[in-house]
């Protein structure tokens, strides 16, 4: 036991200090962005240096709502703090929608009258990206962590970003066409507000205590209602505490002959099936046949 302790322990020191890495080197960029960006009249590296500055705010929320989810729940927050890491999805989707809405108001702008552009210094800016974001995805890929993967994932996403700078700034070279550069920043722009939508869509979702995508409501139902001993399952509640640990609670009528072993035999089950539902707490409360029923409202 000491040993799978000390291991557990180990990896998530680990996952900090990849996320911590990944944030440093995230936000030295960036400012080497902005630099660079104004040096070389690049509207499509100033707009990926605020894709990098929203992804920075985020790193930087996740790792502190990270430090803060992990409290014990308290009279204060009975469920705990794990709903704080939304905070931070709230704050760096709203940096990078109206960021990028000014990006894409400049670019537009650019592209009906394209001014010039210094192609060899975003040749070397991308390169320079390239390197940097590839080094944050070879220390982040292989871990285990869900935020390890999904940062591994946003820097893999920058690295494939700079490789389309890298290729337009090289035509640019031979080619003097400075509409492409305002073109590649409304690419860019409009790629961040997809995913900040879909994310902000996801975060509604869990603040509203939508039923959690992954998780067939109907299906869990029917699934309950086959258990052996049970007559029916109503006021069936599924939501989500941060989008990755989802709770669910429900009221399970029973005949009125169940006993303790009864009662005992149908909550495990009912637990093992909503655990293999990616739920990860459940509450059940019993009923027997002839007993009035108390409505949630």
């Amino acid at each position: 036991m000491a040993h799978t302790h000390n291991h557990t322990h180990e990896h998530a020191h680990n996952s900090g200090n990849n996320i911590a890495v990944a944030f440093l080197l995230n936000l030295l960029f960036t400012i080497i962005e902005l630099v660079g960006g104004f040096l070389t009249n690049s509207v499509a590296i100033l707009s990926d240096a605020l894709h990098d500055f929203g992804d920075s705010v985020s790193l930087a929320l996740a790792w502190y709502f990270d430090r803060l989810a992990k409290h014990s729940p308290n009279a204060r927050y009975s469920y705990g703090y794990k709903r704080f890491a939304l905070l931070g999805a709230l704050i760096n989707a709203t940096v990078l929608l109206c960021g990028s809405v000014v990006i894409i108001v400049e670019s537009v702008q650019r592209i009906v009258e394209p001014q010039p552009v210094q192609a060899q210094g975003m040749l070397w800016l991308a390169v320079l990206g390239v390197i940097i974001n590839g080094i944050a995805v070879l220390r982040t890929r292989k871990g285990a962590g869900v935020n390890e993967r999904v940062v591994s994932l946003h820097m893999l996403e920058d690295v494939l970003g700079w490789l389309a700078v890298l290729v337009v700034s090289v035509v640019m070279l031979f080619v003097d066409v400075p509409v492409l550069d305002p073109i590649l920043s409304v690419g860019v722009s409009l790629f961040v507000l997809y995913n900040v939508v879909r994310n902000l869509w996801l975060t509604f979702n869990v603040m509203l205590q939508g039923v959690p995508r992954e998780v067939d409501y109907e299906h869990i139902r029917r699934c309950l209602q086959q258990i052996e001993g049970v007559c029916d399952v109503h006021d069936l509640h599924v939501w989500s505490l941060d989008s990755e640990y989802n709770v669910s609670s429900m009221h399970i009528v029973v005949p009125d002959s169940a006993d303790w072993n009864d009662l005992q035999r149908i909550k495990q089950a009912a637990k093992r099936l909503l655990a293999d539902e990616h739920i990860a707490h459940t509450t059940v409360e019993f009923e027997r046949q002839n007993e009035e029923c108390q409505p949630c409202n």
